[in-house]
C-alpha cells in the first residue's frame, strides 16, 4: 500500500513546518486527483497511522477531490470528464489526451495554532 509512504511524507513535511513556525497542526488540506494513483480512503487511514506518536497526532487530513479536466482541441475549451475510462470530450466526442487537472497530489494549506493553544494563526 503506497498510500502509507505518501501519508508519511505528508506528515514529515507538515512536522517540519510545525517545528519551523513553532505551531501545532490541526488540519492538513490536500487536493487529490483521480489520476494521481492514490485512493482517498486508504490515504485517510494511512494518515492516522503515520501521525501516531508525532506532533500531528489528532490532526485531520482534509481531502478535496479534483475532477479530471481536459482540453478539447475541437471545442477549443476545457471540459470535465465524467469518467476516467473515456478520454473524449463530453460535448463533441473528440478524443483528447491533454490533461489540465486530475493528477494532483498537493498540500494546499495547513490549519495551525500556536503551541499555547490560543486562536489559530493562519495557514501555510
Amino acid at each position: 500500500m503506497h498510500e502509507l509512504s505518501i501519508a508519511m511524507s505528508i506528515v514529515d513535511m507538515a512536522q517540519e513546518e510545525a517545528e519551523r513556525r513553532d505551531v501545532k497542526i490541526d488540519s492538513v488540506y490536500l487536493e487529490l486527483g483521480p489520476l494521481s494513483g492514490v485512493v482517498a480512503d486508504a490515504l485517510l487511514f494511512s494518515y492516522e497511522v503515520a501521525c501516531s506518536g508525532t506532533r500531528l497526532e489528532g490532526s485531520r487530513l482534509v481531502i478535496k477531490e479534483v475532477p479530471i479536466e481536459v482540453y478539447c482541441p475541437t471545442c477549443k475549451t476545457q471540459r470535465i470528464l465524467p469518467s476516467m475510462q473515456w478520454f473524449c470530450c463530453p460535448e463533441c466526442g473528440t478524443p483528447t489526451a491533454e490533461v489540465i487537472h486530475g493528477k494532483e497530489l498537493i498540500i494546499t494549506a495547513l490549519e495551525v495554532r500556536d503551541e499555547c493553544g490560543t486562536a489559530p494563526v493562519g495557514s501555510a
